[in-house]
């Protein structure tokens, strides 16, 4: 397998499907569906059925199940964009066989090193085969080695028909990155009844916990004037902006957050004395605090505008996702399964929460429980991503396991 697998995850890697946050329409770029068309030839190759392309640029097919009983239909999802923080053009993989634990130098021309002893994390696949940037792009790991597991463990199937399951549900989705990735989403007419990600970080993640999440857009009107007669009637915008930044918590910082604690994350800054704009993201796993977060911005702008009298802060909160738990935890034989497949593959289950969001969260609350399965890969959005090729391997084998699983009315 593992030589058609990287095969697969390279062919992936190298189409470029950058999504693009400043678009308007969706799909957000038109690039994303040269992947999409790949993977339509791809999953009717290998035997796939009700393959489609819908105008939206979701990819959709169908495993027909090889049991007479009846078995609930379960999908696998991942998403063909890669994030727009760097470039995902002319991806140059390289590949180290029989890792041996020392640096890797990703590009001798520029001199860019990943170095264990910033990653020690690379440590634990010593011996394995490390798929890794040149250090010009992002690797694409983030999502194509989902795909590549998803499309490999279907193939899979279908050449091993003495493997029971039940009817597979599959799905490529566009604009992941950016928040919009199941905007169009049927899920009525994707027909399964519980899903999974596979668009987890390292090998062993299962995931059900994620971030409530929500955008923040602050703007600030400012009054410009000559600053030699400025006394008394200038505004400075940047300078209020920045006052605003400061009255936030320094330790609820992204750099300065783990685990469950959650942070307000300041993105993007524009800004002329007559006007300024900040864009926050806001996350927390606890609903009450995540309130408490969004509560704050608009307390600061409140306190502002009564300093300068003339409310030049406007304020406006969005939420974009929720917890996934809440919808998971009335249906955690979704969890359970997952958990048994790791240990029948031998992979030692890492249940942690996710310090972000995916496609998988959405999807829970449009009536889609979908937790997040590890896809193998450290390091995404930027040219330090790497992927170990066995981490790929056993996610290919979890997933053929969980539809083993359900076939056979696993309960514990």
């Amino acid at each position: 397998m593992n030589q058609k697998l990287l095969d697969r995850f390279l062919q992936y890697v190298k189409t470029d499907t950058q999504s693009d946050p400043e678009a308007k329409e969706f799909h957000s770029t038109r690039k994303q569906l040269n992947l999409a068309k790949i993977l339509v030839e791809e999953l009717t190759n290998i035997g796939l059925k009700e393959v489609e392309l819908d105008k939206n640029g979701y990819v959709t097919a169908t495993l027909p199940s090889n049991v007479s009983k009846n078995v609930p239909v379960v999908g696998f999802l991942s998403h063909m964009d890669t994030s727009p923080d760097m470039s995902g053009a002319n991806v140059n993989p390289n590949i180290i066989k029989d890792y041996n634990g020392r640096d890797i130098v990703l590009n001798a021309k520029t001199g860019l090193v990943l170095k264990a002893t910033d990653f020690p994390e690379i440590l634990q696949y010593k011996g394995q085969t490390i798929i890794t940037t040149d250090g010009t792009t992002l690797l694409g790991a983030d999502d194509k080695a989902g795909i590549t597991e998803i499309v490999t463990a279907m193939e899979y199937l279908i050449q091993h028909p003495e493997i029971p399951h039940g009817t597979i549900k599959v799905g490529f989705t566009p604009d992941e990155e950016i928040g919009r990735g199941v905007d169009f989403f049927d899920v009525k007419k994707f027909g399964a009844e519980f899903a999974y990600t596979m668009d987890g970080g390292a090998i062993g993640e299962l995931e059900y916990e994620n971030f409530n999440a929500a955008k923040a857009v602050v703007k600030i009107q400012g009054r410009n004037v000559h600053p030699g007669t400025a006394k008394n009637k200038m505004i400075n915008a940047i300078n209020i902006a920045m006052e605003f930044n400061a009255l936030l918590p320094v330790e609820q910082r992204p750099e300065f957050t783990e685990h469950y604690e959650g942070f307000h994350h300041i993105h993007k800054v524009e800004g002329t004395v007559e006007h300024a704009t900040l864009e926050y993201i806001i996350r927390d796993h606890d609903k009450a605090k995540f309130e408490a977060k969004k509560n704050m911005v608009h307390q600061i702008a409140e306190f502002l505008n009564k300093k300068y009298h003339e409310s030049p802060v406007s304020v406006t909160v969005t939420d974009q996702y929720f917890n996934m738990r809440e919808k998971i935890e009335p249906v955690m034989q979704v969890i359970r399964i997952a958990e048994q497949a790791m240990k029948d593959v031998g992979v030692t289950p890492i249940i942690k929460p996710i310090r972000g969001g995916t496609d998988g969260a959405r999807l829970s609350y449009m009536g889609l429980p979908c937790p997040n399965i590890f896809a193998g890969g450290h390091n995404f959005h930027g040219k330090y991503e790497f992927i170990p090729l066995e981490s790929m391997e056993k996610a290919v084998e979890v997933i053929v396991r969980i539809a083993e699983l359900y076939a056979i009315g696993y309960t514990k």
